[in-house]
């Protein structure tokens, strides 16, 4: 495969495929505990990064604290132009160990993806990381806040829950969508 040929997974396929000089999302693989070191670090290189956080109470025997937490643990989200010069800048972060993907390229991330998990994070719902899912049905989203959001529908405990899936890197979030009307994709 050339190096200027994008390779696509099943599922992955944007609507139509980025040009050269359009930045695309890459999922930047972290050393544990360093994603928003690595995320300002980026920000201060002029990269845009998104690092999608989830609030959690954690309880110690004296007390509550929240606590902000990567939702996806050792990944942080880097919008690039897919080129060598803007990959070595990103490589070059301290903390990162590498792009999600092939032969240390990347493989870029659908904006659909992206959208999904900043959608449900900035409804402020109860939401977590999932194990990713391969398998099962996709549906769509028809009502409320979380309107054309798709993603496979399960069903935890009698509970219906959407999950929101990033296949670069194999990591999902999964949200209750009780109440919401869904529709197969």
């Amino acid at each position: 495969m050339s190096s200027g040929t994008q390779s696509w997974k099943t599922g992955t396929v944007p609507s139509v495929l980025p040009s050269p000089d359009s930045p695309v999302w890459y999922a930047v693989h972290t050393y544990p505990r360093h994603e928003k070191a690595v995320s300002e670090r980026m920000r201060q290189q002029g990269v845009t990064a998104y690092l999608p956080t989830v609030t959690e109470v954690h309880r110690w025997s004296d007390r509550k604290k929240s606590v902000e937490l990567p939702l996806f643990s050792c990944y942080v989200f880097a919008n690039i132009v897919p080129s060598n010069e803007e990959r070595i800048r990103v490589l070059r972060t301290h903390g990162v160990i590498g792009l999600v993907g092939t032969r240390g390229e990347g493989t870029p991330i659908p904006n659909e993806q992206m959208d999904a998990i900043r959608t449900v994070l900035a409804q402020d719902l109860a939401c977590g990381p999932h194990p990713f899912l391969k398998v099962g049905q996709r549906v769509r989203v028809r009502s409320g806040a979380l309107d054309g959001l798709e993603g496979v529908l399960i069903s935890k405990n009698g509970d219906n829950t959407l999950v929101v899936s990033v296949d670069a890197i194999q990591r999902s979030l999964a949200v209750r969508i009780d109440g919401y009307q869904v529709e197969p994709v």
